[in-house]
């Protein structure tokens, strides 16, 4: 990307400047390699996505970003219903709620090491992973809405969980305000027998040891220690989500005309947030939060029993749970005053800061976890919201290291039995149905995870506090 199409804010933040039809600037929050090395289609998305009506203060891309459907993924922006703010499923995503999930296991790195095949293999055993996967939960209707309505709150009273699991989840939990009528049948269909599943593309489940430390006392807060373990989900709302997304986007295609909104890009077709197709989407696609969440606490019973079965001495504590591909109506300080807003965010994290009260109380000190996933080989991190990050992007931060190349691209540079033996020779073990998805998920076909969250940590957007490193990873 051209850095002379930029307004140079500080070494860490780049603003397109508002011409057009834009209604407010774009910003990029980069290092200048970062910002280089990012497509142009970031940059068309970016501009679009500021021209849409409703936008508050910028239309904002995270360190990670790059092209998605409409908005960019890394995408953050804030619309103001009062104002003619819509919603758009392009500003959310297919997977709605993809999300990570992190859990204590109370095991040194030491003493997983000493049964880590074992472990490997029992765990691809248990958790069904891949394309089309499905598992043994099968729901009928009534269940099905009911699972859409309660979320992890549902799973946990079906047996799948502990109460103290809700804690430390957004929203308890349970996403409000679901509306399971407004789901279709055929979303519901593709999701009867998936509930318990990782699925495909960068979705995993990972045992990752705590590597280094880089902010002593949030660790201490966050309960993380150099050598410890810990277990984590990377997965969404699977075949739903998409059928959700899919659907909407063709009704709010439609709607983006009877309501006279001209589309810059019809990929990012949208309708006002207090419209009849508007509202309806807001209740089908917190259905989907409140699926994930379930997914992911499913996900969470059985990774326990397998170690329990394995290493009998890991206790599984839920650490935190945080959903990425959300709109959520959220109260933020613009120029002075308190508006309620639909915050969307595509490929994006939530980040609040210390004392923010959506935080869990034993970690609102320090603030939101925010967990950054890696790619099968490379390096997770664990972030924490940042004070000045309210102010830089709605309490938003990156989500991930952000693909540097396309599956087509890794494919025609990696097989899968090579990736798998080069990182078994690194003592990374790793699982998974599919030769091709492994390819596609080389850790080569990534960012630099690392030069993301330097950037994200240097930019205000969240402090770094813990680099975790893959010991077995089950990839779908």
């Amino acid at each position: 990307m051209d850095i002379a199409r930029f307004k140079r804010r500080s070494e860490y933040e780049w603003e397109i400047e508002a011409r057009g039809a834009m209604r407010v600037p774009g910003v990029i929050y980069a290092t200048e390699p970062l910002l280089r090395d990012m497509d142009d289609k970031v940059w068309e998305q970016v501009v679009n996505v500021a021209a849409l009506p409703g936008i508050v203060k910028a239309s904002y891309a995270m360190p990670d970003a790059h092209w998605g459907y409409g908005f960019p993924i890394g995408g953050v922006a804030a619309f103001d219903p009062d104002a003619g703010g819509i919603v758009s499923a392009g500003g959310v995503g297919f997977d709605i709620s993809c999300g990570v999930r992190s859990l204590h296991t109370g095991l040194s790195a030491q003493a997983l090491l000493a049964a880590q095949k074992r472990l490997a293999d029992r765990l691809y055993q248990r958790i069904p992973a891949g394309l089309g996967s499905t598992g043994a939960i099968r729901l009928g209707p009534k269940e099905m809405d009911d699972m859409l309505s309660g979320g992890a709150r549902w799973a946990v009273k079906r047996g799948y969980g502990e109460a103290a699991d809700l804690e430390r989840v957004e929203e308890g939990g349970q996403m409000a305000h679901a509306k399971p009528g407004n789901v279709s049948e055929r979303a519901k269909q593709r999701q009867r027998d998936e509930m318990g599943t990782l699925g495909s593309g960068n979705h995993y489940l990972e045992a990752q040891k705590v590597a280094r430390v880089f902010d002593a006392a949030i660790a201490q807060a966050f309960g993380l220690r150099e050598g410890d373990v810990l277990l984590t989900i990377h997965c969404g709302s699977r075949g739903l989500g998409h059928q959700i997304g899919t659907e909407f986007l063709k009704r709010m295609a439609i709607a983006a005309a009877q309501h006279g909104i001209a589309l810059p890009d019809r990929e990012l077709a949208c309708a006002p947030i207090n419209s009849p197709v508007g509202e309806e989407y807001l209740g089908a696609m917190r259905a989907a939060i409140n699926c994930a969440l379930a997914n992911r606490q499913i996900l969470t019973h059985l990774a326990r029993e397998v170690f329990a079965e394995v290493l009998p001495a890991a206790r599984l504590e839920l650490f935190y749970d945080v959903s990425h591909n959300t709109c959520k109506l959220e109260e933020h300080l613009v120029d002075g005053q308190r508006r309620r807003l639909y915050v969307h965010r595509k490929g994006a994290t939530r980040a609040f800061g210390p004392g923010h009260p959506d935080v869990p109380a034993p970690l609102r000190a320090a603030g939101q976890p925010v967990l950054i996933g890696g790619s099968m080989g490379t390096a997770s991190y664990i972030l924490a919201g940042a004070e000045t990050g309210e102010a830089r992007s709605f309490g938003s931060a990156c989500h991930g290291a952000g693909r540097a190349m396309s599956r087509h691209q890794a494919l025609r540079q990696w097989q899968g039995r090579q990736v798998v033996d080069e990182l078994a020779a690194r003592g990374i073990l790793i699982r998974s149905p599919s030769s091709r998805g492994v390819a596609e998920e080389a850790p080569g076909a990534y960012k630099d995870v690392s030069a993301v969250v330097d950037a994200a940590d240097a930019a205000g957007l969240a402090r770094k506090v813990a680099r975790l490193e893959p010991l077995v990873c089950i990839k779908g």
